[in-house]
């Protein structure tokens, strides 16, 4: 079954430094772009971190310090990246909760201004947890009847996504086949940031999830204390984070104006 879409989707996977989303760093990106008249595109860059790859990480993709020195920081290909992606929905394997947080902060630090307005994100990890309970190997396998060769290299991961998500649709008839709804489903929680530190209430206000005013309406907290602002702009949060708590109070202002 082909995906019947009204904009691109872009498929992606990341390799990273580790799997802390303020701290780590990209190492390899590819991107498989589909366009709705059926054309694809696909892309992969190895990127180098500017910080020290551990060990115990490129045992797991084996990408090594001296593999990356003399490729492009994410910097120098932020433009690209972001030039493939701007027009379209994007899709990934656990990319909700970790690759397109991930991507947010490296756009970010790189200056430019990535956010999900006017596109929709399927992780197709949620989709197979929520049918099947497995791994990304499992899934390719139970779902297309093929091994999983070069598992966590950047390319042949995103391309066992992409193949997984279309047998998914052969699959399961009650899955629509419209990215907005794919979307909808394999969202686990609807949250403000990626990072999931702000996320909406029942009557769709924004909340903190952690800390000391874990379930408290942000704007109430801005008003309460509003050195609490300060102290997230100046402590390690994610950058994005911080763009969305900025948004916030910046909305509260402007209607206490209006």
């Amino acid at each position: 079954m082909e995906l019947k879409l009204n904009k691109p989707i872009c498929f992606f996977d990341l390799e990273t430094t580790g799997i802390d989303i303020g701290k780590d760093r990209i190492v390899e990106i590819s991107i498989f772009k589909v366009f709705p008249n059926g054309n694809k595109e696909s892309k992969t860059w190895l990127v180098n971190p500017t910080i020290p790859i551990p060990p115990q990480t490129t045992a797991v993709h084996g990408i090594t310090d001296e593999k990356v020195a003399n490729e492009p920081t994410f910097k120098d290909l932020a433009a690209q990246v972001y030039a493939m992606i701007k027009d379209s929905d994007l899709a990934g394997f656990n990319s909700d909760r970790f690759d397109i947080p991930l991507l947010a902060e490296e756009m970010l630090r790189a200056g430019v201004d990535f956010d999900m307005k006017n596109r929709v994100s399927v992780d197709v990890q949620t989709v197979f947890h929520k049918m099947e309970e497995r791994t990304l190997s499992a899934a390719l396998k139970f779902y297309c009847g093929k091994t999983l060769e070069n598992a966590h290299s950047a390319e042949a991961d995103t391309m066992a996504t992409y193949e997984i998500l279309k047998a998914q649709l052969d699959r399961y008839p009650e899955l629509e086949n419209d990215m907005k709804a794919l979307s909808e489903f394999t969202t686990r929680k609807k949250i403000a940031d990626f990072a999931g530190m702000i996320a909406f209430d029942k009557d769709d206000e924004e909340i903190f999830t952690f800390g000391k005013h874990k379930g408290v309406k942000v704007e109430k907290v801005l008003e309460s204390e509003p050195g609490y602002f300060s102290w997230i702009q100046n402590a390690d949060f994610p950058l994005y984070t911080k763009k969305v708590l900025t948004a916030i109070k910046l909305r509260k202002l402007n209607n206490k104006l209006s």
